[in-house]
């Protein structure tokens, strides 16, 4: 099957144009505070999963660029800084966290829902503890802080 030049250019101009596609033309916030209550933490041992409501977890992400598709995340109570790598999509923007031990955490922020002025979200994690599984995804909201 052979595609003519127009149709191809045509289609490339529409991939670029969503990729940077947002709902709203409102720039977006450089500092986001995120609370996570909902959801399920899932562990692995002696063979089998067990799936539990898992605690509830804050973050902040900070110096969010989307042009240099980065930012910082801020957890716990020591105040631990981590760095991300954003990845855009259409109504969302997902940041990705790769950990030192190389587990990684991500973060999807949809766009803001005009009735709450939230950004509902949510938060996957992947990691490991003494070599067994432990996964957890965490819903929740985004503020501009």
């Amino acid at each position: 099957m052979r595609i003519s030049a127009t149709a191809t250019a045509i289609l490339t101009t529409l991939l670029a144009l969503a990729g940077g596609a947002r709902a709203s033309d409102q720039p977006y916030p450089s500092v986001l505070s995120c609370e996570f209550s909902g959801g399920n933490a899932t562990s692995f041992n002696s063979g089998a999963f067990s799936t539990k409501p898992p605690s509830p977890l804050q973050i902040v992400i900070t110096d969010i660029n989307l042009d240099t598709q980065s930012a910082k995340v801020v957890t716990g109570g020591a105040g631990t800084m981590g760095q991300l790598r954003i990845i855009r999509a259409l109504n969302a923007v997902h940041f990705l966290e790769v950990l030192n031990e190389g587990f990684l955490a991500l973060t999807t922020v949809y766009d803001k829902d005009e009735a709450t002025g939230n950004f509902p979200a949510v938060q996957s994690r992947h990691f490991g503890v003494l070599g067994e599984p432990l996964i957890a995804q965490h819903t929740g909201f985004c503020r501009i802080q």
